[in-house]
């Protein structure tokens, strides 16, 4: 292996030590936040920062309502609960994406239906959708089932994999068509940009998730966004207790979640969320940079697709094979640059072994060659 790529990536960072795949930068107003946040003591879950970090989301996504959530995965799960999914529905989702997207579905005690993805977004792919649906799909009065096992399909939950927006214009003409309502997972595309508008703005609702490592972090965290009022202020209940409003009295009128974001987090991801546009930027600098230099060695550097702004979330590569692929990572992780593969195809963990699926040639080919390498804001 080219010992001129860890020169290249050493460069780059301007680092001579361990080289991380993604750590977070705090050179805004974090520490001035978090302290006015401890100054007022209101550091759980009520709190004027909540509200902010609210405002700002629904600003940055172009859409009618955001609730803070205490990260991604609780998100899509109560995402997937607001537009309909029930005990024994099916969803349908890719095969190649992190595991929460699946455990969310699980977590609605629901059965995920694992499809293709297409090569350029490595996310769902609206051709495995219709094919599955032409075959499978039986549309009824009140929406789409499934002909092989009398469920009723309840969602599709396409993932905008590394913030790589998915084909999102053909998957809502599909899901329009058969009656089944589209959930955005959005937890790594934030500042992605589908034909001019954000991801997070497309689906009836969407996930998004502010864990450590992703571009703006709230250390701990998750949005809901809509442009569906009504289903925003059900998010709202459903994620504090759906407790009812009242002077003094607990009232609970059905099973809800205190999946609350703290005012402390909130105060964090609001820091961030106004440094957003130089993030975004300051990775594309460096995706161009790679680009550019992988050019030279004759490794596949992925680049957004046409119609589209990736935010360049988590950077990758493309290997010849997955012999060529465990070669790079074994060579860059040796070399303290850290490396990871993308994720395995979800049918082949042991809990959704017995899920349905396609045959998932797309998903299996880039499992054995996609490689994330080091994606941090430089600064």
């Amino acid at each position: 292996m080219d010992k001129e790529i860890i020169s290249f990536i050493r460069n780059e960072f301007r680092s001579e030590g361990f080289i991380p795949l993604h750590v977070p930068v705090f050179k805004g107003n974090e520490k001035k936040y978090i302290n006015e946040c401890i100054d007022s003591t209101f550091v759980s879950s009520v709190g004027p920062f909540v509200n902010k970090f609210e405002d700002l989301m629904s600003q940055i996504t172009q859409t009618k309502k955001t609730t803070a959530v205490v990260n991604g995965t609780a998100a899509l799960q109560v995402g997937l609960r607001l537009v309909g999914v029930k005990e024994n529905d099916e969803v349908i989702t890719q095969a190649l994406t992190f595991v929460a997207t699946a455990n969310a579905i699980a977590y609605n005690n629901a059965h995920p239906v694992f499809l293709d993805v297409d090569l350029d977004t490595m996310g769902l792919s609206a051709i495995a959708v219709s094919h599955f649906l032409d075959e499978f799909g039986e549309l009824r009065e009140d929406g789409c089932y499934n002909k092989s096992t009398g469920r009723k399909i309840s969602a599709c939950l396409p993932m905008h994999t590394f913030g790589f927006p998915v084909h999102l214009e053909e998957l809502l003409e599909i899901c329009n068509l058969w009656k089944i309502p589209l959930v955005e997972d959005a937890a790594e595309s934030l500042g992605s940009e589908y034909k001019g508008k954000q991801t997070g703005s497309f689906g009836e609702v969407a996930a998004f998730s502010f864990n450590g490592n992703k571009i703006v972090t709230s250390g701990g965290g998750g949005a809901i966004t809509t442009n569906n009022i009504e289903l925003g202020e059900r998010a709202k209940f459903l994620t504090t207790t759906a407790k009812q409003p009242h002077q003094f009295e607990y009232v609970h009128n059905e099973i809800g979640y205190n999946f609350r974001m703290p005012n402390l987090n909130a105060a964090l991801a609001c820091a961030q969320l106004e440094q957003l546009e130089e993030y975004l930027s300051n990775k594309r600098t460096l995706a161009n940079s790679y680009e550019l230099f992988f050019q030279t060695k004759g490794i596949k550097f992925r680049t957004e697709t046409e119609n589209t702004k990736a935010n360049y979330w988590l950077m990758c590569v493309e290997l010849e094979n997955i012999k060529e692929r465990d070669l790079f990572l074994k060579f860059t992780n040796d070399n303290n640059v850290m490396t990871r593969p993308i994720w395995r195809v979800m049918s082949k963990l042991p809990m959704y072994k017995i899920c349905q699926k396609d045959d998932q040639k797309n998903a299996l080919f880039l499992e054995n060659r996609i490689v994330n390498i080091p994606s941090s804001v430089i600064h």
